[in-house]
């Protein structure tokens, strides 16, 4: 089990599905709304769920906030309670804080109250989706920042049924290979002397232009 601790302010898709998936992964979760229906849905999911309005003063240290290790304020909507929500959570001293934003305006609030992280979502996936549609080799990517990538390709012809050993993969082509997938089995530490089959997926960390010219790109 996850020893982190964490909140997430606001229930709507993102927040639900960053408590739920918090959950799922063993962590104590307390999960804030100001919709009952919300918290409601979840309530059962995580380790306690609270209806709550976040532009009341004092009501997140009324349900525990300062006692979590990270807070996730989803609440990106609402500008004006995603901000009174941050100044909250940073006032109580929470080591953490990641904050969702809309806009660039709102994000460089966020980052002036004190927001450790600011993501932007939508932008997040735009990116994902567009680079995904350029680099045909890919069956996913995960931008990790503007030069390096995470990515999900078919196996190269010329690796299959060679090992790892013999492929020097870092050295020759300058990725890191981090697992290896056949149907929805992951195997994040493949043998270095066992030839790699042919219905194989490849999941590898480098740069850009790196990742494409390995899966062909």
């Amino acid at each position: 089990m996850n020893s982190r601790s964490y909140a997430v302010i606001g229930l709507g898709q993102f927040g639900m599905t960053v408590a739920l998936t918090l959950a799922d992964a063993g962590c104590d979760v307390l999960a804030i709304d100001d919709r009952e229906e919300n918290v409601q849905d979840i309530a059962e999911k995580v380790s306690y769920a609270v209806k709550a309005d976040v532009k009341e003063p004092g009501i997140l240290q009324s349900v525990g906030v300062q006692n979590v290790d990270v807070a996730v304020i989803a609440v990106a909507e609402n500008m004006e309670a995603s901000i009174i929500a941050a100044m909250q959570v940073k006032e109580l001293g929470v080591p953490f804080v990641m904050a969702k934003a809309m806009n660039a305006l709102h994000g460089r609030i966020l980052e002036k109250i004190g927001a450790d992280k600011v993501i932007y979502p939508e932008q997040s996936m735009g990116v994902r989706v567009a680079r995904n549609l350029l680099s045909s080799g890919f069956l996913d990517t995960f931008e990790l920042s503007p030069e390096f990538s995470m990515a999900e390709f078919k196996i190269p012809d010329s690796w299959i049924g060679k090992t790892l050993r013999d492929l020097k993969i870092r050295e020759k082509n300058k990725i890191n290979l981090v697992g290896l997938k056949q149907g929805n089995d992951v195997d994040i530490n493949p043998s270095p002397t066992e030839p790699l089959p042919a219905d194989c997926t490849v999941m590898a960390i480098g740069k850009n232009e790196d990742l494409n010219k390995v899966s062909g790109n």
